[in-house]
């Protein structure tokens, strides 16, 4: 019996320990800086976006429009 229970407690520092080493290392973590636009501008942008069909009325398909 004490075998049993000096392995439950064993066991359970060890989670113990790795559960701390996690979340220490979630709330210590610095994410690196994203830079979304490198070289464009909010003017060059714009041009390159849809102008039809961004939301259809159905919510299913844009219709393909001849010409």
């Amino acid at each position: 019996m004490k075998f049993e229970t000096f392995m439950l407690r064993t066991l359970f520092v060890a989670c113990m320990a790795v559960c701390s080493l996690v979340m220490g290392a979630m709330l210590t973590a610095t994410p690196p800086a994203v830079q979304l636009a490198s070289s464009h501008s909010v003017s060059s942008i714009l041009p390159a976006a849809p102008t039809a069909c961004a939301l259809p009325a159905d919510g299913v398909v844009c219709p393909r429009l001849n010409g």
